[in-house]
């Protein structure tokens, strides 16, 4: 496995540490007036969701993994287990449905979305980056509130709250970027 020093580390490597995987989440390059710099990382284990905040210094090595990334199909979900299918070998994984944490209701039936694998356990599911959902309700446009900054709240089909723009009426659909969680633009 490749090692890369302490300062090299980014958000979204995989590391290898303390005998665990963990996902660098945030990472702050500190120079203190005296001693040498170092990268505070805040850290998700990928096999049971705890946190771990580390101090590395330029100078330690880490492992740094690469996970093989497949494209699976989201098939159902049981007893708080996503099932997921590879399309070409047929093959079934289960993830927990805690990896997607409030972007859970975006994860539709027959959706295709990225799965990460360490060897052949998998670890880790990303949704797509734009989803299409259906509004519920909203209020509807008052008469000359028109101003692009003036968006309104909305129900999503998912149970999701979005603000969107005014002209953007119940029942219709509306893509969701489901990394900020906001309006994108109609479908």
């Amino acid at each position: 496995m490749p090692k890369i020093n302490g300062n090299e580390i980014r958000p979204g490597n995989v590391l290898e540490h303390n005998g665990g995987l963990w996902a660098a989440v945030k990472v702050d390059h500190v120079k203190p007036g005296k001693g040498g710099a170092f990268a505070q990382v805040e850290m998700r284990n990928l096999r049971n969701g705890s946190k771990l905040n580390e101090r590395f210094r330029s100078a330690d090595k880490v492992e740094r993994v690469r996970l093989e990334q497949k494209d699976m199909q989201f098939l159902y979900e049981d007893a708080g287990q996503l099932v997921f299918m590879d399309t070409e070998t047929y093959d079934q994984v289960q993830l927990d449905a805690e990896i997607l944490g409030e972007r859970r209701p975006f994860l539709q039936d027959g959706m295709t979305i990225l799965v990460e694998f360490y060897e052949s356990e998998a670890l880790n599911a990303t949704l797509p980056q734009k989803v299409t959902c259906t509004i519920e309700e909203t209020e509807p446009v008052v008469k000359g509130q028109t101003a692009a900054n003036s968006f309104k709240p909305a129900l999503l089909d998912n149970g999701v709250r979005v603000s969107v723009p005014p002209f953007v009426g119940p029942g219709e659909r509306i893509v969701v970027n489901t990394e900020t969680m906001e309006y994108s633009e109609r479908a």
